[in-house]
């Protein structure tokens, strides 16, 4: 150990909000946030926005329906799901585009036809991302780039500042309240909260890549097991929140692609040529909040008064879920909530909540309470007003509705 000598560090502004990670959860708090009348900071440690769904080439925006026709997330969910799309006339399976099905398309579709396909789709992530940037700038959200949380300083078990790193040097930003949409539920881990993380993440590498000429998405995922454990002979496993653990996992990554595309040529015999690898590590599920409720399997269909939106499950026809403030908020930091992958979910059920329609629906959830927060000066988010908030959030279309959990 080495004592580091004290200094000082600059604040180098004030927010209503500020949210860590800029991913599909983050975008869409921080969305919320400012529509909801707040100032907002996106912290962002890549480049890019979006995340693995479109710097780690993930770019299926998976199912916001049970597959039974019914529509179970909405808001900014759906808003970016139309947004991903909105420049795809046509399927191509090559690229991995596929237009959101006709039947969901405006929602010309009966009941019965909606059943017959999925509200889905796969776009092009450069797009995507781009788009996404243009809309928050369109709301006046100040986003850093290439920019990473190193330490919070708490008062009186709030977050008062969160202190960053990055090209400018280390400084400080002043929050009145904070959503960690990380993904590897970084804030908690640096603000104290409890957090569970798993060594269960397996090789991968969604790429980009020509063969013959012709460009390929190619889905590259080693092998493993529903519990998301791997296959016996198929591999390590990785943890999300060790710096050696990523790096391994990187490099490994990169072997399996550059393998894999070997493969390829020789079973071929046209040239394999890359075209682009995911810019971050495509881990599946990491560190996560232990909150107040922890979201199990045996929650599906079951209706929870402060549910501040619903999902469904991306693997099979049927499962919905209520998503409960109670799920998202801090149990030791009174401002903090996250969203996406970070909130408190368990088991299987935390592989149905890493999703893209999840990231969205918590998103918009912490974003709005967020600025509900900040703006109303209240002490914390256990102080909100949770029925206004629902109001709220169904005024943005956002679904919470008890009768869509009869359906299955």
């Amino acid at each position: 150990m080495i004592l580091e000598p004290a200094r000082q560090t600059r604040v180098l502004g004030e927010y209503d909000v500020l949210v860590a990670g800029g991913g599909i959860a983050g975008v869409s708090a921080a969305l919320a946030a400012a529509r909801a009348g707040a100032s907002v900071c996106l912290l962002e440690k890549a480049c890019a926005l979006g995340g693995l769904a479109t710097i780690g080439h993930v770019v299926v925006f998976l199912p916001l329906c049970d597959g039974l026709g019914h529509q179970i997330s909405g808001g900014i969910c759906e808003e970016l799901i139309r947004l991903s799309a909105d420049d795809l006339s046509q399927p191509d399976s090559n690229m991995g585009q596929i237009p959101i099905p006709e039947a969901w398309q405006q929602r010309k579709g009966s009941i019965e036809q909606r059943s017959k396909s999925r509200y889905r789709c796969s776009y092009n992530p450069i797009t995507f991302a781009y788009k996404m940037e243009r809309l928050l700038l369109k709301h006046k959200v100040k986003l850093l780039f290439d920019t990473r949380v190193v330490a919070v300083r708490r008062e009186a078990e709030r977050i008062a500042e969160v202190i960053i790193e990055n090209k400018s040097g280390r400084s400080a930003l002043s929050c009145k309240a904070v959503v960690d949409a990380s993904g590897d539920a970084d804030i908690c881990a640096l603000a104290g909260e409890k957090t569970v993380s798993l060594k269960s993440n397996v090789r991968c590498g969604w790429y980009y890549m020509a063969e013959g000429g012709i460009p390929k998405l190619i889905h590259l995922t080693q092998p493993f097991d529903s519990q998301g454990r791997r296959i016996p002979s198929s591999g390590r496993n990785y943890r999300g929140d060790d710096g050696d653990e990523v790096s391994k996992f990187l490099l490994d990554c990169r072997l399996m692609t550059m393998q894999d595309l070997q493969e390829r040529e020789r079973k071929s015999g046209l040239h394999s040529y890359p075209l682009a690898l995911p810019l971050i590590p495509c881990f599946r599920m990491t560190r996560r909040l232990v909150g107040r409720k922890t979201l199990r399997q045996q929650d599906r269909q079951r209706w929870l008064e402060n549910a501040l939106g619903m999902c469904s499950d991306w693997r099979k026809v049927g499962p919905v879920y209520c998503l409960p403030l109670e799920a998202l908020i801090g149990v030791h930091n009174a401002n903090l909530i996250t969203a996406g992958r970070c909130i408190s979910s368990a088991g299987d059920t935390w592989d149905i909540t890493r999703s893209i329609p999840v990231c969205a629906v918590t998103g918009e959830a912490a974003g709005a309470a967020a600025a509900n927060l900040a703006l109303d000066k209240l002490p914390g988010f256990r102080e909100l007003d949770v029925p206004a908030l629902q109001k709220y959030l169904r005024r943005k279309k956002v679904i919470i509705d008890k009768k869509l959990l009869e359906n299955f």
